[in-house]
């Protein structure tokens, strides 16, 4: 497919690059690079929408991983992507790594195709090992990168190019020990605007999912590509679950959709799919939510206030989605089960849960404190300001 117009997208004469103009008449260019999970595009695209409003002349370029769930959901959000040849490192097959610096040359050499066409005044990388080879070759160019770091310990591949970045975006303070501090910009995760500005109706919610009225609803979210243990917990205690009054949003990923939907054949209270679009209405349709801390989970529900039962994700870099998890269980904003432990507990204490009133009530209050709506505008004023 071609994506771009190559004799008069990336053309620009020598007189419209000037030393005096040096982009001529044309607006700013800025290429958003990463990917790989909902973690890492769904604050891409706040950040990209974040630059659009501020600066409507703005052209904006996706890189990401050929194969990979950005390479759909960018261009359902509106913008043009590119697809790199190129994998992360498979830690339970080592074999299959044998191939790795090849792709690493190979998409290094699309990157610097990708950047001498484009010509992009900035690169922002948002995590996944896409971001990789676009920032390193952008920095080796002398082109002002930034890092939006979400979660609390840094990735080796944004260590080694925090270096040399412009800025660092991180979700919170202390990120010190991984980054230069007069880089450090704490602003927050990125929430969907569709989230963090939703005025969707928990009856508009349920009527989206076909749900009742006057039932509690959970919401099983094992973040954008599925969660197996979660999965099985659920399956296995979903008679009992819906004999204690509930009703259910279950996301389940591509892996497990199949069982699920056999699973919930003619339950009519269960709602069940692999992926959903439409966050804004589950997380308005849920008086209950099951979910893994990553980052932007946990990012997003401080935004909607909801009452969360976390399941950290047992084998995340550093265990940070315990670390994630534990920081509002301390503060009394959310409750957690370990996954080792979810077969024996989970459906236990959403049926608890579900029952106590005031718990629920104070898990929402507190987990309200927590909330950052306007992070993507922050890192789209830094940049712009940088660059402009």
């Amino acid at each position: 497919m071609k994506l771009f117009d190559m004799s008069e997208r990336f053309v620009d004469s020598k007189e419209s690059r000037s030393p005096t103009n040096p982009r001529g008449q044309r607006g700013l260019r800025v290429i958003i690079a990463g990917g790989g999970t909902g973690g890492h595009i769904f604050p891409a695209i706040a950040i990209a929408n974040a630059l659009k409003r501020m600066d409507e002349s703005i052209d904006l370029l996706f890189v990401g991983a050929k194969g990979r769930m950005e390479m759909e959901k960018v261009p359902q959000a509106g913008y043009t992507i590119e697809g790199l040849d190129i994998a992360g490192f498979n830690r339970s097959s080592l074999i299959k790594n044998i191939g790795l610096p090849f792709k690493l040359a190979k998409s290094l050499l699309q990157v610097r195709s990708i950047i001498r066409r484009f010509k992009p005044d900035a690169v922002i990388g948002v995590g996944g090992y896409s971001s990789f080879p676009v920032l390193r070759v952008a920095q080796g160019k002398r082109i002002p990168t930034f890092i939006h770091e979400s979660n609390s310990f840094a990735g080796k591949s944004n260590l080694w190019l925090g270096k040399k970045a412009m800025m660092i975006f991180t979700a919170t303070d202390g990120m010190e020990k991984f980054f230069p501090a007069d880089k450090i910009k704490v602003t927050g995760n990125p929430v969907r605007k569709e989230i963090s500005g939703s005025a969707i109706t928990k009856r508009e919610g349920l009527n989206f999912f076909s749900l009742e009225e006057g039932k509690k609803t959970v919401f099983i979210v094992g973040g954008s590509l599925g969660a197996k243990s979660i999965n099985e917990a659920i399956d296995n205690g979903l008679d009992a679950l819906l004999n204690a009054g509930l009703q259910f949003i279950w996301q389940t990923g591509k892996p497990y959709a199949e069982k699920a939907r056999a699973r919930a054949l003619g339950k009519s209270f269960v709602w069940t799919n692999d992926f959903i679009t439409k966050m804004e209405y589950a997380y308005a349709a849920a008086d209950i939510v099951v979910s893994r801390s990553g980052a932007m989970a946990v990012a997003e529900l401080c935004v909607v206030k909801k009452p969360v039962l976390f399941v950290p994700y047992p084998f995340a870099a550093e265990d940070h989605q315990m670390v994630n998890a534990m920081e509002l269980v301390k503060k009394n904003a959310a409750l957690m089960v370990k996954d080792n432990e979810i077969r024996e507990k989970l459906v236990f204490m959403i049926i608890e849960l579900a029952k106590d009133e005031s718990k629920q009530n104070e898990l929402k209050k507190n987990i309200a404190t927590l909330a950052i709506t306007d992070a993507d505008m922050k890192i789209a004023e830094e940049v712009l300001k940088s660059i402009s």
